[in-house]
């Protein structure tokens, strides 16, 4: 794993698909602990208490992995949704399809196929995000460099925030991690040198992979 980016889900999606007339109801969050795992998947299961099964599966990091069959036939339901999870590749994900039986079975091949496509269907609801570790840069320059600077950072691709305007102008923006020398060389060659740099905190952003349907 490249700890500076990884792929995870937004922060919420849910999907109801219907299979030989039982009622699946899908739903996946972003998680960050498994803790928060774990009383999501107790929130869903109290809500549909009346359900006939509530299985689930989250994946925060490769040691941090749990699926649950919830009485289904051992290996059907937790363990699919697990493998659809890494199947996807993503992180710090909890998953749960809810289950009404509508009086048709659909056998063990039938529950997987069910259960890999709810995960699929609560994924996809969700949608897909690939954070990237970046840096907070800050720049100060003097008012007669704000045409160039504002011209060439608009067509960077960068992250800006909002500048400040005082005796001298602020800006700061976010440079994924390992190109911020990079940006520190162009801004310079821009201002001829008078920028003024400070380093700031490192934090994940979001680069959207696949969007939410909904949205």
């Amino acid at each position: 794993m490249n700890p500076n980016t990884y792929l995870t889900i937004r922060s919420y999606g849910e999907a109801e698909i219907v299979i030989q007339r039982s009622r699946f109801i899908c739903r996946a969050k972003h998680v960050k602990t498994e803790e928060e795992a774990t009383q999501f998947i107790q929130e869903i299961s109290k809500k549909h208490w009346d359900a006939t099964h509530n299985c689930s599966a989250y994946y925060i990091t490769e040691m941090k992995q749990k699926s649950s069959d919830d009485g289904e036939p051992a290996g059907t339901a937790g363990r699919p949704i697990l493998e659809v999870i890494h199947a996807k590749e993503i992180l710090y994900t909890a998953i749960v399809v809810t289950r009404y039986f509508g009086g048709i079975k659909l056998g063990a091949g039938g529950l997987v196929r069910a259960y890999s496509q709810g995960a699929s269907a609560a994924i996809e609801a969700a949608g897909i995000v690939q954070k990237v570790l970046h840096q907070e840069v800050t720049f100060s320059f003097d008012y007669s460099f704000m045409g160039k600077m504002e011209y060439e950072l608009h067509r960077s691709g960068l992250i800006l925030e909002t500048p400040q305007f005082t005796d001298h102008v602020q800006w700061t923006l976010w440079t994924p991690v390992g190109t911020e020398q990079n940006v520190i060389d162009q801004v310079t060659n821009w201002t001829n040198g008078q920028a003024k740099v400070e380093l700031g905190k490192s934090e994940y952003k979001d680069k959207e992979i696949q969007k939410n349907p909904n949205n």
